[in-house]
């Protein structure tokens, strides 16, 4: 990292102030495309300092785009990722095909190795973490996937590292080395725990949203056993789902999506016999979607240890 520097356009004359202003970013980060939507009037203000391996900044600012393309890429030395906390209005960030808008009160996360734009429509005032990708690797695991995704950071450890990244951008310049490079491995530790309660809370929520989807995809088969084309595609169909992601609920649960027909029809054939032994099998196994009575007999036998007969017999 480079040492604490702080610049303004104050002190530059207006012809200058962009081209000024691109060689600042490019120093504080890394290099960007950068368009003004008034160059000549342009004001912006930007401080820097290093904790050990982070480098934390205040960029103040009227309204940029930033853009990092693949020829600036390919001059790269090493990956690095910015951590951007927009404090005024909203940004608005596309990379790796998606495109999010984060508000103040959230953060994004950026890799320097592939290419993105970043924008903000009017002046903005933000705190942006520079790290190496080893330093944050060593935090946070597969950090690639937190990128071009917000983070709230309205609650919990990620408000707790928001508010300790406004304190140390506060008193940055009164640290000595010792204690900026704490502070800097601190900032790390917070945002690795941070990231972490992200994961945990979308998969909680995401596997409350299986759950509700395969509760559903089950009612749905129990109350459609006796309809002979109930299949996958039926249901997929009739639940509002894919086909692909129907066979993705069922992989932890019970088998396959056939499987799962095949056991609910086998299950409700055998309350079947029991509540009217007096049925025929053939019947039976018919109603329930068997057109083979042996291949009924075969698979009943093999899901409850006796053939539909010893059933019966038994229930007599």
């Amino acid at each position: 990292m480079t040492a604490g520097f702080t610049f303004s356009t104050a002190s530059t004359k207006p012809q200058n102030r962009s081209s000024r202003w691109n060689a600042v970013i490019a120093e504080a980060y890394f290099p960007l495309e950068l368009q003004f939507r008034d160059p000549i009037n342009f004001n912006g203000q930007l401080s820097r300092q290093s904790l050990g391996h982070v480098g934390l900044s205040r960029l103040t600012s009227d309204p940029v785009s930033y853009e990092r393309r693949r020829a600036h890429i390919r001059e790269a030395r090493e990956e690095e990722y910015l951590v951007t906390l927009p404090r005024s209005t909203s940004v608005e960030f596309r990379q790796l095909g998606r495109d999010v808008r984060c508000d103040p009160g959230g953060f994004i996360i950026e890799r320097g190795d592939e290419p993105y734009r970043f924008i903000y429509e009017n002046p903005n005032d933000l705190f942006v973490l520079k790290v190496g990708r080893k330093a944050l690797a060593e935090r946070v695991r597969q950090p690639d996937r937190f990128c071009a995704r917000v983070i709230d950071a309205t609650s919990g450890t990620a408000r707790l590292f928001a508010t300790m990244v406004h304190q140390a951008q506060t008193q940055a310049s009164e640290l000595g080395g010792g204690a900026a490079e704490t502070i800097g491995r601190q900032l790390l530790e917070l945002l690795g725990l941070a990231l972490d309660e992200t994961t945990d809370a979308n998969s909680s929520t995401l596997s409350s949203v299986r759950a509700a989807h395969i509760a559903r995809v089950e009612k749905f088969i129990r109350e459609n056993l006796k309809n002979p084309n109930l299949s996958p595609d039926l249901v997929a169909e009739s639940c509002g789902i894919s086909k692909r992601y129907l066979h993705d609920l069922f992989k932890d649960v019970n088998g396959t999506v056939g499987q799962q027909i095949r056991d609910q029809r086998l299950i409700a054939a055998k309350d079947r016999l029991a509540a009217a032994p007096g049925l025929a099998i053939a019947e039976v196994a018919y109603r329930f979607g068997f057109s083979d009575q042996a291949q009924f007999s075969r698979l009943f036998k093999t899901r409850f240890g006796m053939t539909p007969s010893e059933f019966k017999s038994d229930a007599g």
